[in-house]
Order: C-alpha cells, then structure tokens, then sequence
C-alpha cells in the first residue's frame, strides 16, 4: 500500500504541475500529439526516458523494450515495436530516432551470461526476444575474448545499439526519410554508473561523451 499512495501522491503533483501550474500543455495536447523524437529505450526501471532528458509530456514517443532493440524489418518481426517505429516515422513524422541503451542491461547479461534456470517456465518470451542480438554477443564474445566479463558486457550494451541503428535502416520508409535528410538517428548510451550520457560518433566509430559525469559521482 505505501507504493499504491506513492504513486497517488506522485499524480498529485504532476496534476498541479500541469493542470493547474501549465494548464496550456494539455490544452494544446487535447487536439493532438506532435513529438519531435521518438525514443527507444529499454524497460528498466532505472532508466525513465523523460526523466533523464527532462522532457514533458508530448515531447517524445518512447518505445522501450527489454534491452532497447530495434528488429530488422522482415514479415515476421515482432509487430509491436515495428508498427511504433512505423507509426512515429510515417504519421507523426519525428525529426530524430534516438535508440537510447544503458549500463548493468539485464537482458545483455542474460545473453552474454546465462544462467541455467532452476525452475522451467511455461514460456520463453525473453529468450526469444533476445535472439535479435545474439550476433552481436556472439562478435563480441570471439573479438574480445581476452577481456573481462564487465568490459564483454559493456561492449555488447554498446554493440546492441549499433545493431538497432543498423536494423532501422531496413525499414523502407524509415531509409527514404533519413536519405532525403529529413530524420535523424543517434544511438545513445547511460552509463549509469558515473551518470555520464555517451553518443555515438560515426566520425570517430565510437561512444563520445554528450553529458560528462559529476566529477563526485562515485
């Protein structure tokens, strides 16, 4: 019960900030939606996309799944986050896909890592999912053998969402927009150990730091 009246408490003061404090926002977002980014993120709950940006309500279309990754467009991929991408390239028209991944990702320690289960489930929706980045667990694993399991994992994390920009690529609609210069995409990562934000430069083939850590952070 004190988690259900915190969330209540919570509501509470979104609903004064943006009812009664701004009560414009959801005016003008009565009529309609118009983000500017759609966001893909993954579903931990460390890791709240408006949160870290600081964005309102209306400012970006998130998807987040587990490990933040983006299927390559085939008849059989996975409908739910294709008809997202799909719906916020084709109808809402952002400007920018931001594929955002993090630190300490469950889903890519499962990958790099598994550990066997002690109880079957009735199903492996995980596992599943998780199969669109075993080629690059598998990369990394042969290229950085010689390295420890955090820096494997750090670099998979990393890998991953190199793989989701390449992914997006294959939706035919999604590559005519960022050829004819009218979308953007940018593959993020949060380290949220030392709170830094690292985006990756195509330039330099390699994650740059965006937002440098506090120099207290521990």
């Amino acid at each position: 019960m004190q988690d259900i009246e915190k969330f209540i408490s919570g509501f509470n003061r979104f609903q004064q900030q943006y009812f009664n404090e701004n009560p414009d926002l959801y005016g003008n977002l009565r009529t309609g939606q118009h983000p500017h980014t759609l966001l893909i993120g993954c579903c931990d709950s460390r890791v709240d996309p408006l949160l870290l940006t600081g964005s309102n309500p209306g400012d970006m279309f998130i998807v987040r799944n587990i490990a933040n990754l983006v299927p390559p467009c085939t008849p059989n991929a996975p409908p739910g986050v294709s008809s997202a991408i799909e719906f916020a390239v084709c109808d809402l028209e952002v400007d920018r896909v931001i594929v955002l991944g993090h630190a300490r990702c469950g889903g890519i320690r499962a990958l790099m890592s598994p550990v066997p289960r002690v109880v079957e489930r009735e199903t492996d929706f995980v596992g599943q999912w998780m199969r669109i980045a075993e080629p690059v667990a598998a990369r990394v694993k042969r290229e950085l053998a010689h390295r420890d399991s955090a820096e494997q994992h750090q670099a998979c994390e990393q890998a991953s969402i190199l793989q989701s920009l390449d992914n997006l690529l294959t939706y035919p609609w999604l590559k005519r927009r960022v050829d004819d210069g009218k979308l953007k995409i940018h593959g993020w990562y949060f380290d949220l150990e030392s709170g830094a934000l690292m985006a990756y430069s195509a330039r330099q083939q390699q994650f740059l730091p965006l937002v440098c850590p506090l120099t207290s952070a521990r």
